[in-house]
């Protein structure tokens, strides 16, 4: 039987290119989540690029580490992240292997297994929060550090795969700066989501964080 279009897994080259073209045309792609509870599938809406060393904002703009090495490996696997002590955040290597750029998965909908997604999301309000934001993302697909170098291209019985999905048409697609991005790579308009669709994750600019104060003295 010959596969749908649509559920056709999308091929490594896919990621082998520029990290701006990457992230736009994941827009309206689907991320499947196997894992032994079940399957989630979800229509990625909203995405970030992040350019390695030529940008400020990427965890790789000051070479590689123990945390980032996923980064400057093959394209077409997973980067996963821990941050603010308590959310994960998925993203996908992009580019030749070395340069260390990614896509930064920030929202979707959830198509199908949305009772396993609710189940771990039991503060959404409604199916549209779900993975509304990169940490709902991960946590509805039960996304953590042990899935740190997946190759999503390994076919859809990967714990993470990506299908090729329905990309919306170019005009429904917008483009602006990333959210809570500060610094240098404040201004970069590498932010992409579909526009008007209601999972999209509201932009926030940088907030600087501010420190605490102890008698009148700034905890170090």
């Amino acid at each position: 039987m010959t596969e749908s279009p649509d559920r056709t897994p999308i091929p490594r080259a896919f990621f082998d290119r520029p990290v701006l073209d990457v992230a736009r045309d994941l827009l309206g792609r689907t991320l499947v989540r196997t894992s032994a509870e079940g399957r989630i599938e979800l229509r990625l809406t909203e995405a970030e690029a992040y350019a390695g060393a030529i940008d400020p904002g990427s965890h790789a703009f000051r070479g590689r580490t123990a945390r980032n090495a996923v980064m400057f490996g093959p394209p077409g696997h997973a980067y996963v992240y821990f941050t603010y002590g308590m959310w994960h955040c998925l993203n996908v290597v992009c580019g030749p292997e070395g340069e260390a750029s990614g896509v930064l998965l920030r929202a979707g909908e959830i198509i199908t297994g949305a009772d396993h997604a609710r189940a771990r999301r039991r503060s959404a309000r409604t199916d549209t929060e779900l993975a509304k934001g990169p940490a709902r993302l991960a946590t509805a697909l039960d996304v953590a550090l042990s899935l740190n170098g997946t190759d999503v291209c390994a076919g859809q019985d990967a714990p993470l795969s990506l299908l090729h999905g329905t990309p919306p048409p170019p005009s429904r697609i917008r483009q602006g700066p990333r959210t809570g991005v500060g610094g240098d790579g404040a201004p970069h308009p590498w932010r992409f989501w579909i526009a008007d669709d209601p999972t999209v994750s509201p932009y926030r600019a940088h907030q600087p964080r501010k420190r605490r104060l102890d008698s009148g003295r700034a905890n170090a």
